[in-house]
């Protein structure tokens, strides 16, 4: 009785805040920033409205603001996105266009592996690097083969990190639900031409309870983890127009197996890449980098991947109407799943790409694009691309692209083999083309909207398939597979503190013809933002209906996550956080329908921190 007298108090408050920092605060200048420069959808600078792709960017400001504790959480409030755990445990995966092949990129670096898993991607987020070392996260949404090759057929993720710009240093301590805490320093520094930015953190936290099968609170057995992690970002200014850049990030995460009485599972992820940037001050940068990532997860045996590989881009300002980059690549991974079958083996990829942005006139843009990869077991493929974008207006953007779209299978789905699970060496690469049409409008600096409408078809596309008469699941070819979907956002600001952000997207998945139900970000997105003086406030929502009861414990759901922060001192912020405030009952994984396990939303929790800058 007492604990839910206290969280319906806590409740209370967090709420309140909102409306106690209306009565406190003056005017503040409102930041107009529906014009940000974007890198990752032609691979140089351009500015968002000249883009010829439906691109979402999530700033270093947006992250701090709302407390965000991982990438996964950042993501999951973009329309359109997916992510299938939203835990800290190692096992998160995105999801874009209803996609699980995505890219996702750090400074640009690839770190996706050749390993993969039961599923179609082959990244886990639980690898990527502290937020506070991420100035910004760039999603691109369709397919991005034509610049940055397979997986790019749901979109690119470019996570980019911090430049050391002062000496400062950052304490983030919280603690909440569940046996939570968490802790993270960080230091930066600027000195003889050197800038640096480090992070290392520490993440706990204990079995978490869930509502869910006619109860109010169960607990989900050995979900606990503990992690810790470093990350690193080195800079060396050569000259104004070069410089070298070294990253490296580890985190070792120990996690227990969701939803059995014992086993844990390892994930250890160490990966750098050392970069030469050129013609930083040209329209179009060059860089030469080397890169090597390594990842381990132990699991009733263990099984790693090690991939290093170089990457080169330059090109050139033709004229005062072209713009043409162009790069190649070398990638080599070498997997071993012994407890599976396989070890050491070796895929080698090589890849050419060109892409040219041609000005036809002010208001009309053309970009062709082509990649030519070639698969040290499938050969030579051709993916080539055309995005066009039209300007009516300063305040408008229409755009289109069309693109060949390549999968290889990733080492699991040709070698993996168990009492269960058979893997075939024989698979063909997943083909076929992606297609986008969209819209963005600025109705005034202060509200705009995007629309956008997306349909791929993808040929001998790859599933794990279980046959009832031997008992095993095995990889196969299935032939085609169908997306295509509708997404709006509208974003705005009613005043000097307040701003919204509202999100629609339907996404309809075929496999031969039959409808697929799984990973459909089918609903909507709400965000309600809040910032004056010293209180800022977000109410963060997402909504869906038309569900399976059985896969997902529920036909509709709202899930509500409230944060606010409150700048007690300069160099102190102390902050508040509720997620699922209605204790939703929602499988973020569906219910297997061999294992009959879903993996649940966590119930509510609470969260108290502080950060203090020295």
């Amino acid at each position: 009785m007492q604990n839910n007298l206290t969280r319906k108090a806590l409740t209370a408050c967090a709420m309140g805040s909102l409306c106690l920092g209306a009565t406190i605060c003056q005017a503040e200048t409102v930041n107009e920033d529906l014009g940000d420069v974007v890198v990752t959808a032609e691979r140089m600078p351009s500015t968002r409205m000249r883009t010829p792709a439906d691109v979402t960017v999530i700033t270093a400001q947006q992250i701090e603001d709302n407390r965000y504790q991982t990438v996964g959480e950042a993501l999951r409030n973009v329309n359109g996105v997916v992510i299938t755990n939203g835990n800290a445990n190692g096992d998160a995966e995105v999801i874009i266009n209803g996609d699980q092949r995505v890219v996702v990129l750090l400074d640009g670096q690839r770190l996706n592996n050749d390993q993969g898993s039961m599923t179609r991607g082959s990244i886990s987020l639980g690898m990527l690097p502290s937020v506070k070392n991420i100035a910004r996260i760039e999603v691109v949404k369709g397919a991005g083969s034509a610049l940055y090759g397979s997986d790019a057929v749901g979109g690119v993720i470019n996570i980019i990190t911090r430049q050391g710009e002062k000496a400062e240093t950052t304490l983030d301590m919280n603690m909440g639900s569940f046996g939570q805490h968490n802790y993270e320093l960080t230091n930066q520094g600027i000195a003889n031409g050197w800038s640096w930015f480090v992070t290392g953190g520490l993440q706990k936290r204990g079995d978490f309870n869930y509502k869910g099968g006619g109860s109010s609170s169960n607990q989900m057995p050995n979900s606990d983890y503990d992690n810790q992690s470093i990350s690193l970002r080195l800079d060396k200014q050569l000259t104004k127009q070069e410089s070298l850049r070294f990253t490296f990030t580890h985190r070792s995460l120990d996690a227990g197996i969701a939803g059995k009485s014992n086993g844990r599972q390892e994930h250890i992820y160490n990966y750098g890449a050392l970069t030469w940037n050129f013609k930083q001050n040209k329209p179009v940068t060059g860089f030469l980098r080397y890169f090597a990532n390594y990842k381990s997860t132990s699991y009733q045996g263990k099984f790693d991947t090690h991939m290093q590989g170089l990457d080169y881009q330059n090109g050139w300002q033709l004229g005062a109407n072209n713009k043409l980059v162009w790069g190649a690549e070398w990638h080599q991974s070498q997997s071993s799943n012994k407890q599976s079958g396989y070890e050491n083996k070796t895929i080698t990829t090589q890849a050419l790409f060109v892409q040219d942005t041609m000005r036809l006139s002010d208001k009309f843009y053309v970009v062709p694009g082509l990649r030519m990869d070639h698969h040290d077991a499938f050969g030579i493929h051709w993916t080539p691309k055309l995005a066009m974008n039209y300007r009516p207006d300063k305040h408008t953007k229409m755009y289109a692209s069309w693109g060949r779209v390549f999968k290889a299978p990733t080492a699991d789905d040709m070698f993996y083999t168990d009492a269960w699970m058979r893997g075939n060496p024989h698979l063909k690469p997943e083909s076929g083309h992606a297609e986008t049409v969209g819209i963005s409008h600025e109705f005034s600096p202060k509200a705009a909207v995007d629309v956008s409408y997306f349909w791929s078809s993808l040929d001998d596309a790859i599933r794990w398939v279980y046959d009832p008469v031997t008992s095993l699941t095995n990889a196969e070819n299935v032939n085609h597979e169908k997306k295509q979907g509708i997404q709006i956002t509208f974003t705005g600001k009613t005043s000097a503190h307040w701003s919204y952000d509202i999100g629609y997207s339907y996404i309809d998945s075929k496999l031969n013809g039959d409808k697929v139900a799984f990973y459909q970000p089918n609903g909507y997105r709400l965000g309600i933002h809040y910032k004056c003086n010293r209180w800022t406030a977000n109410l963060l929502g997402r909504m869906g209906s038309g569900l399976d009861a059985d896969l997902y414990g529920c036909r509709s759901y709202a899930v509500w996550d409230f944060n606010t922060t409150y700048a007690a001192e300069k160099n102190v912020d102390v902050y508040f956080k509720i997620n699922n405030l209605t204790n939703q009952v929602y499988n973020l994984y569906a219910k297997s329908s061999y294992t009959g396990f879903a993996y649940p939303l966590a119930g509510r929790s609470f969260q108290l921190g502080i950060k203090v800058r020295f």
